[in-house]
């Protein structure tokens, strides 16, 4: 698709204008009934914040002008989506995801998250990062009064 290239450009002219100012080489284009809602470049370098990767600060900006379901959207990445911004992607109901570099190409120059998509697909318990589940009994009515709330209104 055409647009898909002129999009996908875009982002990796984000990701070039923000290894021009210090960070890393991500952008991404967020676009729904060919209009571009939100565009971002990773900004970790500047917040200091390990999930401000490009993708999230697009949904993040998009969902204050469309809400949190962003049905119908497009979005365009300079790289292969890390999994926590696949699963934010699959959260908020995002329709295609279109990206430039993937994994492979990343990996040489210490960009791949291919070992954290490896991670991921493992059991909980069989994963490097120990997860516990220390159950809380209060959840299930926490869970049963916010279903009751979301029901009626």
């Amino acid at each position: 698709m055409r647009d898909d290239d002129v999009y996908l450009q875009r982002a990796v002219q984000l990701a070039a204008h923000n290894v021009a100012a210090g960070g890393r080489p991500f952008g991404a284009v967020l676009v729904k009934d060919g209009h571009v809602i939100a565009e971002a470049a990773n900004a970790i370098h500047l917040s200091q914040d390990p999930t401000a990767h490009a993708e999230l600060l697009a949904i993040r900006a998009a969902s204050q002008q469309l809400g949190p379901h962003l049905a119908g959207c497009v979005v365009y990445a300079s790289g292969q989506p890390c999994p926590m911004c696949l699963s934010a992607m699959h959260l908020c109901g995002v329709s295609r995801v279109v990206y430039a570099a993937s994994n492979e190409q990343a990996q040489p120059f210490g960009l791949s998250t291919a070992g954290v998509y490896a991670q991921m697909a493992l059991p909980l318990s069989a994963q490097a990062l120990p997860v516990e589940h220390l159950e809380q009994p209060a959840m299930i009515g926490l869970y049963r009064d916010w279903q009751a709330r979301h029901a009626a209104g």
